[in-house]
């Protein structure tokens, strides 16, 4: 197991106020261990602001450098936050140990007020991993069999109108055969993990994580008929506008967006060696997280 000894923090972008006392206190203790602590470089004026201008054992780093650059990555935000620094993995990741900041934070396994002592067994190898793969999307033209766009997502990916106020169709396919022609404002596609985010507001299923799968959630579905469908993750999924003059929107874990011709379409597959790793909490279960966050399952008995 790797020595973790270059640890990196990524920050939530809004202000928190708590920031200003978790902060300083982290990075002492973490230096008191010898540890060399990162930061983004784009956050410095802020780090300065937040440590009153002390920080000269702090090392700033670029955004593209910080896989490569740590042994463990600290994320301190909410689900949002950790995401973000889930799907820009690269081959040689660290772990990811992610802080919730906020309220409800279902990915994010640590507590703010009591991920210390987890962190100490972290930083002498006493940790369990949750391997989570990635799903990419491509972007193809309708002529051309190279795609013109790449990404990735860890919960979903969300294919709308970029039309305001108009109702579109896709059409959905897998494995060559058409699955359906969809009317209504959109589609998810969303990953085990991500089948408690948009895709479960949209009147999704809950999908356990280690089950093989992804979920197409219509959204706002004009027919009754058209319910969410779990597919394997296996196949591909391939989404395209049915009408000429339709214009789509491609978003990715609410995070990215880009907007697609109505002959362009979507390919969706499961990347098997882009594997994120998340630092499991020993104390948290994933049903008794959806009791928590969700009251799922959670009555009174009488």
């Amino acid at each position: 197991m790797t020595q973790l000894k270059n640890i990196s923090i990524v920050l939530k972008p809004k202000h928190n106020a708590e920031f200003e006392s978790i902060l300083p206190n982290l990075t002492s203790w973490l230096h008191r261990r010898k540890k060399n602590v990162s930061f983004l470089y784009k956050e410095k004026e802020r780090i300065q602001k937040i440590f009153k201008g002390e920080i000269k054992n702090l090392i700033f780093i670029a955004e593209n450098e910080l896989h490569e650059a740590s042994d463990l990555i600290i994320t301190m935000g909410g689900d949002g936050t950790l995401i973000g620094v889930c799907r820009n993995i690269t081959k040689n990741s660290p772990p990811i140990f992610g802080v919730n900041m906020g309220h409800l934070g279902f990915i994010t396994e640590f507590a703010k007020a009591e991920f210390f002592d987890q962190l100490e067994e972290t930083l002498k190898g006493n940790y369990e991993l949750n391997r989570l793969c990635l799903f990419q999307v491509e972007v193809f033209a309708k002529t051309d069999e190279k795609s013109i766009l790449k990404g990735y997502f860890l919960n979903d990916a969300v294919v709308t109108n970029n039309q305001i106020s108009r109702m579109l169709t896709l059409s959905v396919e897998s494995e060559g055969e058409n699955i359906y022609n969809l009317s209504g404002d959109g589609l998810i596609v969303s990953t085990p993990i991500g089948s408690t985010a948009y895709s479960l507001a949209a009147g999704g299923p809950i999908i356990h994580p280690m089950v093989n799968a992804m979920t197409l959630t219509p959204i706002c579905p004009h027919s009754l008929t058209h319910r969410p469908l779990v597919v394997p993750d296996s196949s591909y999924v391939i989404i395209r506008a049915a009408k000429p003059d339709d214009s789509i929107k491609l978003t990715l874990d609410g995070q990215q967006s880009v907007v697609l011709s109505a002959t362009d379409f979507v390919k969706i597959t499961k990347k098997k060696n882009k594997i994120v790793q998340l630092i499991k909490n020993p104390s948290r279960t994933y049903f008794r997280t959806l009791k928590e966050k969700f009251t799922h399952g959670a009555r009174e008995i009488k």
